[in-house]
């Protein structure tokens, strides 16, 4: 049967690795996962896709600055069509560097944690009778998540 696990890279991996050996599991295997090293890309391709729209809130304030300019060009002087487009443009421009800000800001955070260290994937070969012993003892170090494996 084999187990695994993910943990932090900290002292608990340590404390669980000898806590697995203290009860006779002698085949263990640790593997430290890489970091990310490539930036992040802040706009979208044709062909990769973060989920992240820069414009959704840019048409979202065009469409309510279009609607106030419209509506106020009926007493200004050049008429509601060439407000509403001016509405239109100063709520998507609002709206497109309020999504760009916050997105720059979220990747420099993202690139703050970059120098923290991953997580552990711990594999662990046991007997069936050993299962939940080993469980038990994984979670109680911490570990982020634990799979089961039987064959």
């Amino acid at each position: 049967m084999q187990i695994f696990a993910t943990f932090e890279h900290s002292t608990f991996i340590e404390i669980a690795i000898s806590q697995l050996e203290a009860n006779g599991v002698q085949d263990i295997f640790a593997v430290p996962l890489d970091n990310r090293v490539e930036e992040r890309k802040l706009f979208d391709t044709i062909h990769r896709s973060d989920g992240v729209s820069l414009t959704q809130t840019g048409l979202f304030l065009a469409v309510a600055f279009s609607t106030i300019g419209a509506s106020r060009g009926f007493v200004l002087d050049w008429g509601p069509i060439y407000w509403g487009l001016i509405g239109a443009i100063f709520g998507f421009l609002l709206g497109f560097l309020f999504d760009l800000i916050v997105q720059k800001k979220r990747i420099k955070k993202e690139k703050d944690l970059k120098g923290k260290a991953s997580e552990v994937i711990l594999i662990i070969n046991c007997e069936q009778s050993q299962k939940e012993q080993i469980e038990k003892l994984l979670w109680d170090n911490l570990a982020l998540g634990v799979a089961k494996i039987s064959g």
